[in-house]
C-alpha cells in the first residue's frame, strides 16, 4: 500500500466514479461524518457517478439512499439496489427509491427459506453466534455479527464461515458482521451489474476510470480489481487477512480517510 500523496494526478484526472464501501469508511462509530457527507456531495456536483456498495441489508440502506448525494446503493454484497427516482429531493431532503434486484422473485423466495435455516443453525451450533441486528431488513443474504454489539474471536468467526461455506454459502467477513448468501453476486459483479443497468455501460471497459475506497476483508476483490483502490487507514486491521491490499491508504481513518480521498480525486478539477 502507497500513500494517498502517491496517487498520481494523471491517473485521478481521468476519473468518471468512485464506488465506496459504507461501514468503517463512509460511516464513523456508525454515523455518517459531515466530512464524509460533504465529500458525496462535491464528488456529485464535480460531475462523478458515486455509488456506495455495502453488506449491509436493503432494509438498513433505504434511509441513507433517500438522503445521501449518491446515483445509488447496492446493497447486500451486490444482491440488491436502491436507486433514487428521477425527480427534485423532496421536502425534508428525502428522494423517493426503488429497488433493482440481481435475483427473480422465486429465486430469491426460495434462497430466503434455506438461509433462514443456516442462520438458526448456526446460532444453536457456534456459542456466541448471533444474528445481526438489522437482520430483519436482509432479503438476500444473512448477518453473524463480531465487532457491532457481539464480540467473536477469530476462532468463532473462522467457524461461522465454515458453516456457511459447507452449507454451500458463499461467505464473506465485513469490518462488523458475517454475511452468507446463495448466487453468484458480490462486490465487484454488483458494481458491474449496476454500472450497466444505470448507464448502460460496461465498468470493465472502463474500470480504470473508476476508484473504490473501502476498508476490510470483504472489500478484497474491489482492491484487487480497481487500479484506482484506496483504504482507509482502519484497514491496517484486516491487513493480515486480506488477500489483496489496496493500492493506496489514506491517513486519515473511517469518515476522515474518505473525505480525504475524495479531495485527492477533486484536486484534479479546480
Amino acid at each position: 500500500m502507497r500513500p494517498l500523496a502517491d496517487w498520481p494526478e494523471a491517473a485521478r484526472r481521468g476519473l468518471v466514479g468512485v464506488f465506496t464501501d459504507i461501514d468503517d469508511t463512509l460511516t464513523t462509530d456508525g454515523a455518517i461524518t459531515p466530512d464524509a457527507l460533504d465529500a458525496l456531495a462535491a464528488l456529485q456536483a464535480a460531475g462523478l457517478q458515486v455509488v456506495a456498495i455495502t453488506g449491509r441489508p436493503v432494509g438498513w440502506s433505504e434511509p441513507f439512499a433517500a438522503r445521501w448525494p449518491l446515483d445509488a446503493i447496492v446493497a447486500e454484497n451486490g444482491a440488491v439496489a436502491l436507486v433514487p427516482d428521477d425527480g427534485a429531493w423532496q421536502p425534508g431532503g428525502v428522494r423517493a427509491l426503488h429497488k433493482r434486484y440481481q435475483q427473480d422473485a422465486a429465486t430469491r423466495a426460495a434462497n430466503f427459506a434455506r438461509m433462514q435455516a443456516v442462520l438458526a443453525h448456526i446460532e444453536a451450533s457456534i456459542p456466541g453466534a448471533r444474528r445481526a441486528t438489522d437482520s430483519a431488513g436482509r432479503e438476500c443474504d444473512i448477518a453473524i455479527d463480531h465487532s457491532e454489539f457481539t464480540q467473536l474471536s477469530e476462532a468463532q468467526i473462522d467457524k461461522v464461515v465454515m458453516a456457511m461455506r459447507h452449507e454451500g454459502m458463499h461467505a464473506t467477513v465485513s469490518s462488523i458482521h458475517i454475511n452468507g448468501w446463495y448466487g453468484e453476486h458480490n462486490k465487484l459483479s454488483g458494481s458491474r451489474w449496476i454500472v450497466r443497468e444505470l448507464w448502460g455501460r460496461a465498468l470493465d471497459a472502463e474500470m480504470d476510470r473508476w476508484a473504490y475506497v473501502g476498508d476490510s476483508t470483504n472489500d478484497a476483490l474491489m482492491f484487487q480489481a480497481f487500479d484506482h483502490s484506496i483504504g482507509v487507514a482502519n484497514v491496517a486491521r484486516f491487513v493480515p487477512h486480506l488477500s489483496h491490499l489496496p493500492h493506496y491508504v489514506a491517513e486519515g481513518e473511517r469518515g476522515a480517510g474518505f473525505a480525504q480521498a475524495a479531495r485527492a480525486v477533486l484536486a484534479t478539477r479546480r
